[in-house]
């Protein structure tokens, strides 16, 4: 298993980051300078109310260390190729949904080690293990910035070609991440069913709080009805690849998959579920400037 997770868990990422990288243009980093009052708000949801309401809520759910570790992991990471779909679906402002996506994304590489010592130094306590911070963001470095910006060099200097192998890149894209997220629980799956009874719930009221926060900040925000949407999907939906790969730095990929996985694993598979019913309540909602990449 540990040789499974060591070579398929990084490429994977990293295929996936380049899929996301394929979609995006130099217009869509333009226009957070251009438009910068949403994507502030979105950026702000993300990086600090996210980790936030995710650490009050393992707290009121009495999770134990690994598993509170796992759902910080997943907390820190930013959204993915996940939130500009189900943005789209929800007929938000795409254009929006993938800058958000793409410059948290590129960021995470400096964010996620200090946050993710600070989650296992605090519900860890003394048997906290060791964290290489620098040599976590040097691996989210190699796994998520490089592929965005192969991804991003490529559409910008052969766009006619990107365009051709952009949808079988999503493909590949997307059985990576099922069988990623299938692989974990499996390897996991004793402390995936004795948790079950509280993971669950848990998960499933984490995506609902943030997709209520995300909702009702940017409609307190008073952007229009499209950022709204995008902005709701970009709180509640999180890359949960990359929160596998993360708990897998933390614990070696030697190991396989750790307890620390099942909170991204879990979360995977419940989003798509938890999410459908706004993202068909939002279709119904006016927005009438749906921003298209």
């Amino acid at each position: 298993m540990g040789t499974i997770v060591g070579v398929v868990l990084p490429l994977g990422l990293a295929f996936i980051m380049l899929s996301l990288g394929l979609g995006l243009t130099v217009a869509d980093f333009a226009r957070v300078a251009k438009q910068p009052f949403a994507f502030v708000i979105g950026a702000v949801n993300q990086v600090v109310i996210l980790p936030v309401v995710t650490f009050a809520l393992v707290l009121a759910f009495g999770l134990g260390p690994e598993l509170a570790i796992g759902f910080m992991i997943l907390a820190f990471c930013p959204g993915g190729v996940t939130s500009n779909i189900l943005t789209r679906l929800a007929r938000g402002d795409v254009a929006l949904s993938v800058s958000l996506t793409a410059v948290i994304s590129l960021a995470s590489m400096i964010t996620v080690p200090p946050l993710l010592a600070l989650a296992i130094r605090h519900f860890s306590g003394a048997e906290a293990p060791p964290v290489n911070i620098s040599g976590i963001a040097v691996q989210l470095f190699l796994l998520t910035t490089v592929p965005i910006l192969l991804g991003l060099t490529l559409r910008h200097l052969a766009p006619a070609f990107t365009d051709r192998i952009a949808p079988v890149v999503a493909q590949v894209a997307n059985g990576l991440f099922v069988f990623i997220v299938v692989l974990a629980l499996v390897a996991n799956w004793d402390v995936f069913v004795a948790n079950l009874p509280v993971l669950a719930p848990s998960l499933v009221s984490l995506i609902l709080l943030l997709l209520a926060i995300g909702y009702g900040v940017a409609r307190l925000a008073a952007v229009p009805m499209a950022q709204v949407k995008t902005i709701a999907i970009e709180t509640g939906i999180q890359n949960s690849t990359l929160g596998i790969t993360v708990a897998a730095m933390l614990s070696g990929y030697e190991a396989g998959f750790s307890a620390y996985a099942l909170p991204a694993a879990v979360y995977g598979i419940l989003m798509y579920v938890v999410s459908a019913p706004l993202i068909l309540w939002l279709r119904r909602v006016d927005a009438p400037q749906i921003a298209t990449v």
